[in-house]
């Protein structure tokens, strides 16, 4: 009997030197074509959480932001590392819902959640939202992705609505601003993505 818990990393340490070209082999703006225009201009505080091997993180950097990217896989972020070498990303070992290290380098006005919402269960995904909406400076923006098919073997995904999402983020005072469809980029039978920004209004206009 496999008694085997997984969690909302597991899989991933085992698969990275994979993952990591693979990841690597699409750029940021084909992945997240939706929502480019969303973006805020140079010089925002960017925090990139669940970020892998870096390539979002490396991009926004090149577009004159600065980025807090958080991974909580070791063998990821030595990839990351690896690969994307610039003083303006700053590396943490971090995960939500906690997601405590990021705090004094806040707050941000540029979250980015990709492809990670789906790892994690109902209460975690309540509890980091209220996380995420309490980092956006007022103003920012929250990108999000969401996965729907097939589970890889050995991983930990659920089937999580946009509805379901969007309505977890307006009860933390987050407007939807963008909800789109995409193609999965690296061409998996089945997989196919939601994409969603939301802004956090002026505290002032609340």
């Amino acid at each position: 009997m496999n008694t085997t818990i997984l969690t909302s990393t597991s899989g991933y340490a085992e698969a990275a030197d994979a993952l990591a070209e693979q990841y690597e082999s699409v750029g940021f703006e084909d992945v997240h074509t939706g929502v480019l225009h969303l973006l805020p201009p140079p010089g925002a505080r960017v925090l990139d959480i669940g970020s892998g091997t870096g390539r979002d993180a490396a991009a926004l950097a090149a577009l004159g932001h600065t980025v807090v990217a958080v991974e909580p896989t070791a063998e990821l972020r030595a990839h990351a590392r690896r690969i994307h070498r610039t003083d303006t990303i700053t590396w943490l070992d971090d995960s939500l819902p906690d997601l405590t290290e990021p705090d004094r380098r806040g707050p941000y006005d540029l979250v980015v959640v990709s492809a990670v919402w789906m790892h994690l269960t109902a209460t975690e995904r309540e509890r980091s939202m209220a996380r995420v909406a309490a980092l956006l400076a007022p103003g920012g923006l929250l990108l999000l992705s969401l996965r729907h098919g097939p589970v890889p073997r050995g991983r930990r995904m659920f089937e999580v609505t946009a509805t379901e999402t969007i309505e977890l983020a307006r009860s933390r005072g987050l407007a939807c601003v963008h909800h789109g469809d995409s193609a999965d980029p690296f061409h998996r039978g089945g997989v196919r993505w939601s994409d969603l920004a939301f802004t956090r209004g002026n505290d002032e206009e609340s």
